[in-house]
């Protein structure tokens, strides 16, 4: 039998697909795990790619079916003009799931992906079983910082100043200032952000409240918040969680990125909630 190093490089399937959602847009997704498993959907930050949950998804993808995307505006989707809102990104994902013949799936987002989630499980309560909801809010404010930041971003010659920023919002100063291999990578991430992009999710982010209406969810919830979280903050994981019915709260020593900063653990806790039967 020939080595692997004889064998020659492994040919592997391509990594992205997409669909073309109902007003236009490209959306690129990727799924891993077999299709006969339950599916799940993961939503990342907003000014992230798919690849925000390269850490978690060989071990769901055990369990789960893996559906990932690139929200409208970054990564490999299309980057249409103007503002978007969290109403057009929830259906953004009805219509994924209809591409892909998924009648009902867990969701997990964080921070703009628990937007998305909380969206979805208000207002299609019947295409989401089991919800997670990592770092983030059902609102955030006020509107004039969204206004100034995509100002900023439409007006700067590079992303470099908005991606440090990001940086310092997502990571541990100690992570950072060691600019290991994962701060790199979420830098270059940062820095190929197209602005219009960034700046239609971040009117998104501005427009949505979501407070009053989350009483309305009945799927199973899990809220994860980040105790040093300086965009979402604890504070508002322990409102989402006091007002949705049974929901239960996680705390970690995290930032923002709780998935990224501790990656084994969020995985542990993720799946001892989606699969309460072999907890």
């Amino acid at each position: 039998m020939a080595s692997a190093q004889q064998a020659g490089p492994i040919q592997e399937k391509p990594t992205h697909s997409s669909f073309t959602t109902g007003d236009g847009v490209k959306i690129a997704y990727r799924t891993d795990g077999r299709a006969d498993l339950p599916p799940l959907i993961l939503a990342n930050s907003i000014a992230t790619t798919l690849h925000m949950w390269d850490g978690q998804f060989p071990e769901l993808s055990q369990h789960f079916h893996v559906i990932r995307y690139d929200y409208r505006g970054h990564g490999g989707s299309d980057v249409p003009a103007g503002a978007y809102s969290d109403g057009r990104l929830g259906r953004d994902v009805l219509e994924l799931m209809d591409h892909l013949g998924i009648g009902r799936a867990h969701f997990m987002g964080l921070s703009l992906g628990g937007f998305v989630g909380q969206w979805l499980a208000i207002h299609a309560p019947e295409r989401i079983d089991r919800l997670v909801l990592a770092n983030t809010a059902s609102q955030l404010g006020p509107a004039a910082y969204f206004d100034t930041a995509i100002t900023k971003v439409l007006e700067a010659s590079d992303m470099r100043e908005t991606a440090e920023g990001f940086l310092h919002n997502w990571f541990p100063v100690a992570m950072i200032e060691a600019n290991g291999p994962i701060i790199q990578k979420f830098r270059q991430d940062l820095l190929d952000i197209p602005p219009q992009g960034l700046a239609g999710l971040f009117a998104a982010v501005r427009d949505a409240d979501l407070r009053r209406t989350i009483a309305l969810i009945q799927s199973p919830t899990l809220v994860i918040g980040g105790e040093f979280d300086t965009v979402t903050s604890y504070a508002m994981s322990e409102a989402i969680a006091a007002g949705i019915p049974g929901a239960r709260l996680k705390r970690f020593p995290a930032v923002h990125l709780t998935n990224v900063e501790f990656p084994k653990e969020f995985v542990a806790e993720v799946l001892a909630f989606l699969k309460p039967d072999q907890a």
